[in-house]
């Protein structure tokens, strides 16, 4: 199945495995929350067990460079896309109050992103990962 949308995460290359992990999963979370048309059937299993849906197309995960990173949330901005943001400061954070503080209390052009998910049309996405790559 194709999809003329695509879900993606990009993940500032330094980040420790762990980081990397915890940055994707709290960023996806948000797309679901606001976007219910990324968001599928609820699963079940041959024994009648429901689950929770998940995302109906695949994430792609990307990783790059600060100055990366940087460039895409300005053009995500500018593309006027849904977006999450990860910022550094939210690993010394404990609680989703606090992720919210830190995170209003530094101007966009300051913030020290470490991840961002973004969704929309395909095209305009890929446009805005210009110059990341695929995680590997």
């Amino acid at each position: 199945m194709r999809f003329d949308t695509k879900i993606a995460v990009l993940l500032r290359e330094d980040l420790e495995t762990w980081q990397r992990l915890n940055v994707t999963a709290f960023l996806v979370s948000g797309l679901g929350t606001e976007l219910p048309e990324v968001i599928g059937e609820p699963y079940e299993d041959a024994d009648g067990v429901p689950c929770l849906p998940m995302f109906r197309q695949p994430v792609l995960v990307f990783e790059g460079t600060k100055e990366t990173l940087k460039t895409a949330h300005a053009r995500v901005l500018s593309r006027s896309l849904p977006r999450a943001v990860f910022t550094s400061d939210l690993f010394a954070t404990g609680n989703d109050r606090d992720n919210r503080a830190a995170v209003r209390a530094v101007p966009t052009a300051d913030l020290d992103l470490v991840g961002l998910a973004l969704y929309g049309p395909k095209n305009a996405v890929d446009k805005v990962l210009k110059g990341a790559r695929m995680h590997p």
